[in-house]
């Protein structure tokens, strides 16, 4: 059976992420939650994707305490400044701060994310207090989802994770650390991607939301993942 005629929906009874039918083109992305509570206003005539069949980092690490694969870039989007955060197996740390928009900002992150062998993306989305969506939400939405299109041809997945606090959050540690208020001042944003990759990993990703490309052709390379590497599967390169 081809991937197409495997991603149609059977909706009923079937524990599916689904894709709501819209009038947007064809390679739009979609968002898709993660946790069966967010699926209220998604439609039942769609093609749909489980959850088996993408699951974030973080709860195939809850899953099997054996797990290997690729390591996960925290990501605090601003209108000037984006914050970075790294996970590598169970250590997170604040990673840079990049002052670049637009598609150099696209292109450097692809070339962070190769450099440190990271195959999915956390996205800070920004919410109120009472967990409503913001102006500032489309806008970030808008750009993970063209981002989303260039990380899916690599085999590499973007998730949206709520990150309202990780700002006050991250100042708060920097201040229990110690560190000065200029250097707090230039790594804030670092520090709240770092809260934001925490907390996905608090909640083993299952309050985030997969970004997913229409294409069916980007959604069959997610599927099958970056190429894998020989320092985390040897056994498959033997002989």
């Amino acid at each position: 059976m081809g991937l197409q005629q495997q991603l149609v929906s059977t909706f009923v009874h079937s524990p599916l992420f689904l894709l709501p039918t819209t009038h947007e083109p064809t390679n739009a992305p979609a968002f898709l939650p993660l946790s069966s509570t967010q699926t209220r206003n998604y439609c039942p005539r769609l093609r749909a994707i489980s959850l088996h069949e993408l699951p974030p980092n973080a709860l195939c690490r809850k899953r099997d305490p054996n797990w290997r694969c690729g390591f996960s870039l925290g990501v605090d989007l601003g209108m000037s400044r984006t914050g970075l955060a790294l996970s590598k197996g169970f250590s997170i740390r604040p990673l840079t701060v990049l002052e670049l928009r637009g598609q150099k900002l696209e292109l450097e992150l692809l070339q962070i994310a190769q450099q440190e062998e990271v195959d999915e993306f956390i996205i800070g989305l920004p919410k109120s207090s009472d967990g409503k969506e913001t102006p500032q939400s489309n806008k970030i939405r808008s750009v993970a989802g063209r981002f989303a299109v260039r990380a899916a041809e690599r085999g590499w997945r973007v998730y949206l994770q709520d990150e309202h606090g990780t700002t006050t959050e991250a100042t708060d540690r920097m201040i229990c650390m110690g560190l000065s208020k200029s250097i707090r001042q230039r790594s804030t944003d670092a520090y709240a991607a770092m809260m934001v990759l925490e907390r996905y990993f608090s909640l083993a990703g299952q309050e985030s939301e997969l970004v997913l490309p229409k294409n069916l052709d980007l959604q069959e390379r997610l599927q099958r993942g970056p190429p894998k590497d020989i320092d985390f599967f040897p056994e498959e390169f033997e002989g």
